[in-house]
């Protein structure tokens, strides 16, 4: 079978990261993604709560439908935000890119806390709202590729799989924590405390955790590949150069993203949204069955990480992919015909565990196929470009289809982009042999 070209691989460097310094730097990266994405996906986990404050006209299906519009909006802004950290990142290095993209997601997360409602300042306040959406979007454009490229350069060799994992499963933990967080407050508040003020609280705290982790990766040690390729004098290519020198690999990063961020968020975030809407939870046990299932996403990663490292990344990947394209259809489908809350969970459960064929190990797979001079941007930029289209739109696309009395077609949607992900998954190098990575 044809598979993508890569080129060779570069001189490994001597003598290698110890293992505490390579834990070290694997637990300050993971330390910062989880908190850029506790701040992102705050705001869909509290949309239900926040929704009629700055979208008050029309019913609950409308007012979600305007703040789903607002979570795509933010993803326009993450092309950006990867081009530019991206370049970034190669030129300055992985941590001065990852402290940048920190304190943005700061800024984003305080100006949500403070910003007034629509009762106080009229059609302003979702205007901020975006405003501030489109920041956070900018910082986590940049957050994706930094953080994956510089773990995947941190992890070693033999065990790329497995400590490169940690990048998505930390993703999984930020969502974890929001969830986390809105469990506490629903404990703690009223209804009509969390809807009227509380779910303000969030936000500022992710605003709080992300000036902490500032701190943190200001200290983090730059990456063996990146000193060495300076040390060379190897200068970073333009924009343009992407394209032309490595088409086949930036095309597959964007055919493989496309897939498996619209399932990520449909099995995630959207997921969350039809247990209420759709099969008719209520709130908290929407909120307790989406945390079950998260914790049981996040705890996989590792392990698919680990069993990459010795079946090869392209094949976990493609069976992943497979086996998404045949479960999607039933499995919404029976969570929608209401069954037992222990049910939709160990179907949600099903669902993710199907998708870590794809997220344990996509920050490996993508980093391998680039040299270092072009790493960040080769990784972020047809990321953020598929993550902005397909993943920025799953759940407005879902709530769209919902609107129009033809949901299922939401389901058919996620298949078939699975099916043809699995396709481009089978024709990629097996990368576990030809990495392009300078061993650390």
């Amino acid at each position: 079978m044809a598979t993508l070209e890569t080129g060779a691989a570069e001189a490994p460097a001597e003598p290698t990261l110890s293992s505490l310094a390579r834990i070290n730097a694997i637990v300050g990266g993971s330390a910062g993604n989880l908190v850029e994405w506790y701040d992102w996906f705050a705001y869909s986990s509290f949309a239900l709560y926040f929704a009629r404050h700055f979208f008050p006209k029309g019913d609950q299906t409308a007012q979600l439908l305007q703040t789903a519009a607002v979570f795509a909006v933010g993803f326009l802004a993450r092309p950006v935000g990867a081009w530019l950290m991206g370049l970034y990142a190669d030129r300055a290095g992985r941590r001065a890119a990852l402290t940048a993209s920190v304190a943005l997601m700061s800024a984003g997360s305080f100006a949500i806390a403070l910003i007034p409602d629509h009762a106080a300042i009229g059609v302003a306040a979702p205007v901020l709202l975006v405003i501030a959406r489109l920041v956070q979007g900018l910082s986590l454009g940049g957050e994706y590729g930094a953080s994956a490229v510089y773990m995947t350069e941190m992890s070693g060799k033999g065990r790329r799989g497995f400590w490169s994992s940690f990048q998505f499963m930390t993703l999984i933990a930020g969502q974890l924590t929001a969830l986390g967080v809105l469990i506490v407050l629903q404990s703690l508040l009223t209804p009509g405390q969390l809807e009227a003020w509380g779910w303000r609280i969030p936000f500022a705290i992710g605003g709080l955790l992300a000036i902490v982790v500032f701190w943190i990766r200001s200290g983090l040690a730059e990456t063996r590949a990146f000193l060495a390729a300076r040390a060379e004098g190897a200068q970073p290519v333009r924009t343009a150069m992407l394209m032309r020198c490595y088409p086949r690999q930036t095309l597959a990063i964007f055919g493989l993203t496309c897939a498996g961020s619209l399932a990520f968020y449909a099995y995630t975030t959207y997921m969350q949204k039809f247990l209420v809407n759709t099969a008719g939870f209520t709130k908290d046990t929407a909120t307790a069955i989406t945390a079950g299932a998260l914790i049981v996403y996040m705890l996989v990663q590792p392990l698919i990480g680990w069993a990459s490292d010795y079946v090869g990344r392209r094949n976990v990947m493609a069976l992943g992919f497979g086996l998404g394209a045949l479960a999607t259809y039933p499995a919404f489908t029976l969570i929608a015909d209401r069954p037992s809350p222990w049910t939709a969970f160990a179907v949600m459960s099903l669902l993710v565990v199907i998708l870590s064929g794809y997220s344990a190990v996509n920050a490996a797979v993508k980093a391998e196929l680039f040299p270092t001079h072009l790493r960040a941007l080769g990784v972020a930029l047809p990321y953020a470009l598929a993550n902005a289209i397909f993943g920025g739109t799953a759940e407005y696309m879902a709530l769209w289809f919902k609107q129009g009395g033809a949901e299922s077609w939401f389901y058919i949607y996620v298949a078939v982009a699975m099916g043809l992900a699995m396709l481009i998954a089978l024709r990629l190098p097996d990368t576990n042999a030809t990495e392009l990575i300078l061993e650390a």
